[in-house]
């Protein structure tokens, strides 16, 4: 078998799951672990980095579902080949209003296609970053996957559209009903407040391809 992935071992924890009939925090939580510990939302760190399961987790879960070390390699094995092909952007074209509905996902005419080496991952879209302006924390043609249905807490970093048109990307800071604050990530940028009303909409950066 070929190196594993990130996707794989999840991939093959949530078919474990629902070969038994869970969730993945029903799982978890068979297996005696914290109910929170196979979430989507901990599979990446606040800053995009991949997190994976232990392999004390993993033990702990085949024990918990009866199933063999040999049944989880061939639920790795069987997303060996699996992509997924998400909605693609150049970030420098993300201002216009024909791209994205008042929500933030995907609409209308001008995207193309990227692949990912990992499946399941619902109603994302991948932007592209063009040039240098973010390093060095993004370089160019580095691909980020964005979700305008994950949640947002502070310290997340985002993609932004405001009123004016306006798209970047920013790590959140504060939100308010009344106001966002957002942290600039390029170290020569300054800081931004917007009022809330000034901002058509917010989206979660939980993957980048580097």
């Amino acid at each position: 078998m070929s190196t594993l992935t990130h996707g794989q071992i999840w991939s093959a924890l949530d078919s474990l799951a629902a070969r038994a009939g869970l969730s993945p925090s029903a799982l978890a939580k068979r297996a005696g672990l914290d109910p929170t510990t196979f979430n989507k939302s901990k599979r990446l760190t606040s800053d995009g980095r991949q997190r994976w399961p232990s392999t004390e987790s993993i033990a702990k879960v085949l024990t918990a579902t009866g199933a063999s070390m040999d049944t989880f390699v061939q639920l790795m094995e069987a997303t060996a080949n699996a992509v997924q092909t998400v909605p693609a952007l150049a970030l420098a074209e993300a201002g216009s209003d024909d791209h994205f509905d008042k929500d933030g996902h995907p609409t209308g005419l001008g995207w193309g296609q990227a692949k990912l080496p990992t499946a399941n991952e619902q109603n994302v879209y991948a932007l592209e970053i063009i040039g240098d302006a973010l390093k060095p924390l993004y370089r160019d043609g580095d691909i980020l996957i964005v979700s305008p249905d994950a949640p947002i807490r502070r310290g997340d970093r985002v993609v932004v559209k405001t009123r004016d048109g306006l798209v970047t990307i920013r790590e959140l800071r504060r939100r308010t009903q009344k106001f966002v604050e957002l942290q600039s990530l390029a170290p020569d940028k300054r800081d931004d407040a917007f009022n809330a009303d000034d901002v058509r909409w917010m989206a979660r950066i939980v993957w980048v391809s580097q």
